[in-house]
């Protein structure tokens, strides 16, 4: 056993009062604790549900993943209102998505927004209409062109000359008419993750703000394009809205001159918008975000004689990410001992990065807690790990866990229904977990569980009946 005050820990990481305490901003609203000290989420226990789907599992939080559609949907329609124009709130399907997901989301009056063919099609074969869609991408194929226009996507998010010169081909071919905004690089350099920042110049997606100009030029020429507006996404995980504010600004800037040659409908300011993963994470409120936004618009065009456009977000980590829930069963529990009295407590879950790869691939910090009961030891400082043959296969970085967590406890690890699922692999050939949505005490598979049987599907050099 280390002492909990250990230099191994960094400067964020609290020792808590309480290790069985489940801070809010992390976990579903509907978590708890059940009488005999097992994690519950919306009214099942942790251990029903890994003796009934078994483990790894992610459970995802219905009501909260609804709740949150609706805070986005309300706080944007209620800021546009207030300054004269509308707001639609468009589901980031990259953070996850399933066909029951975009029909929850659908359902509480969100739009979709896909970035690849796959994503496409799993919107359609939920039924959301594809006049409510947005696609993404900066490399999409012309098969994948080619499929959105022939089923009528609402908005094409253009981001190359090459990708207008492919639209142009398909529209003259087809005879549709194809609205498309144009994504800009903004120059606003986001406080988060290099890999999450794309508004920064150095980067793949979009025009510069300097070749924007031409690009839409380009589009009005073509008649079967219609130019509709501006699009200007600055990264994720992001707290606060000074980065917003200056990327709404220097976008404006490009959207008064577009005036001059024609109506610019519509502006859409992408997503971004940060989560609690500890209880350190202070993210802004749903309202502050909607409401200091939209007034940052309505300020810019003001100066510059203009009329607020139609606006549209794209929030999706922040409407899925806390929703998220996975629960792992403990293997092995080593401990390391670094000298000078120092060391760290390794626990060996039954995952790792194959249904998580945020932290290998960026640092992403997690927490977690012991969710098969209570647990009665000390804080001490952990590192809970994956199975698989990576030192770098690490789920939570640095946590404090009771020091009496034993192989066979379940750990659970919050805020993972965000990039975990979209992002999971079969590496070292293990299957990827189950989804289960979670409601008033019932569960309900959302996306099956893979076998081994199905990961040696692909696998040609294995004999078929």
């Amino acid at each position: 056993m280390h002492s909990p005050v250990d230099s191994l820990a960094p400067d964020w990481l609290v020792v808590p009062d309480d290790v069985n305490e489940l801070p809010t901003a992390v976990w579903p609203a509907s978590a708890g604790r059940s009488d005999d000290g097992a994690l519950m989420i919306a009214g099942i226990t942790a251990t029903e549900l890994a003796q009934t789907y078994g483990t790894p599992l992610l459970v995802l939080d219905e009501d909260e993943v609804r709740s949150r559609a609706r805070a986005f949907r309300t706080a944007f329609d209620e800021a546009a209102a207030d300054h004269g124009t509308t707001a639609q709130v468009y589901y980031a399907g990259k953070a996850f998505l399933s066909t029951v997901v975009a029909r929850w989301v659908v359902e509480e009056g969100l739009r979709v927004d896909v970035c690849t063919g796959g994503e496409l099609e799993v919107a359609l074969a939920a039924g959301v209409a594809a006049s409510s869609l947005g696609f993404h991408g900066n490399n999409k194929s012309l098969a994948e062109l080619t499929r959105a226009v022939e089923v009528g996507v609402g908005t094409i998010i253009v981001d190359s000359a090459i990708e207008i010169e492919r639209l142009a081909a398909i529209t003259a071919r087809t005879g549709a008419t194809q609205r498309v905004l144009v994504r800009v690089i903004s120059g606003v350099h986001a406080e988060t993750h290099d890999f999450l920042a794309t508004a920064h110049e150095d980067q793949k997606f979009g025009f510069p703000l300097a070749d924007a100009e031409a690009a839409v030029a380009r589009i009005r020429d073509i008649p079967g394009l219609d130019f509709v507006g501006l699009h200007c996404h600055i990264g994720s995980q992001i707290f606060g809205v000074a980065g917003f504010r200056e990327s709404a600004e220097r976008v404006l800037e490009l959207h008064a001159a577009l005036l001059d040659e024609g109506p610019v409908p519509h502006l859409n300011l992408g997503g971004g918008f940060g989560i609690a993963y500890t209880s350190v994470d202070d993210p802004t409120p749903i309202e502050t975000l909607a409401g200091e936004i939209v007034a940052a618009v309505a300020e810019g065009c003001a100066a510059r004689g203009i009329a607020v456009p139609a606006l549209s977000f794209e929030p999706g980590r922040a409407i899925v990410g806390t929703a998220g829930v996975t629960i792992y069963e403990v293997g092995t529990v080593k401990d390391v001992e670094l000298g000078s009295g120092f060391g760290r407590t390794y626990i060996s879950v039954d995952g790792g990065m194959s249904d998580n790869a945020r932290p290998a691939l960026y640092g992403a910090q997690f927490s977690a807690r012991l969710a098969s009961r209570l647990g009665v030891g000390a804080p001490q400082l952990s590192r809970v790990v994956g199975k698989h043959c990576e030192s770098g296969d690490i789920v939570v970085d640095h946590e404090y866990l009771p020091d009496d967590v034993s192989p066979g406890d379940l750990l659970a690890v919050p805020a993972t229904g965000a990039y975990c699922a979209s992002l999971a692999s079969n590496y070292n050939h293990v299957p990827r977990p189950p989804i289960v949505a979670v409601r008033d005490g019932r569960s309900t598979v959302i996306v099956r569980g893979e076998t081994i049987a199905d990961v040696l599907s692909r696998d040609a050099g294995i004999p078929r009946p």
